[in-house]
């Protein structure tokens, strides 16, 4: 990779199914390289897929197959800024469909626990409204919500 910052993603032993699920799913994303272990290491042996080099939607990514010490928690997630309904829906099932699991206020976890927003740029711009009372309301059901539903939003927008 030539970027100065990549994020380094650890996987069981799952690295490359999951950059080509992502690339897959998610806009200009890819699977750049697969890199198999030179030798024996404690999670795998010489010659497994060691790490996988790849990007989400041109953030670039390592994919490390580390073995069952870590486990993917919410304090790291994705967040997709989604452009309508029809965005949010595709890339929601995509992940809920494909083994993932559903939470609160548009989260959701692929089937290897890494976390993804499927943020509507519509949540975003309200709960960023000056007009706070507005923001008040959106936010109030974007917290009723699991996959977020922009048309409820936007009533809340109007009061």
């Amino acid at each position: 990779m030539t970027s100065k910052n990549t994020i380094c993603l650890w996987y069981d032993r799952d690295a490359l199914e999951a950059a080509t699920f992502y690339a897959k799913t998610f806009p200009d994303s890819a699977v750049l390289a697969v890199h198999h272990a030179p030798g024996d290491y404690p999670s795998g042996q010489q010659g497994d897929v060691l790490t996988v080099e790849f990007s989400v939607m041109g953030i670039p990514c390592l994919g490390l197959n580390g073995g069952p010490a870590f486990q993917h928690n919410e304090a790291f997630s994705f967040q997709v800024a989604t452009d309508d309904q029809a965005e949010t829906d595709r890339l929601w099932h995509a992940i809920i469909d494909h083994g993932g699991q559903a939470s609160e206020c548009g989260w959701c976890k692929d089937e290897w626990g890494v976390s993804w927003q499927i943020t509507p740029r519509l949540l975003s711009a309200a709960i960023a409204s000056p007009d706070r009372a507005a923001a008040k309301r959106a936010f109030e059901a974007m917290m009723t919500m699991s996959k977020i539903d922009i048309a409820r939003i936007e009533a809340a927008l109007k009061g």
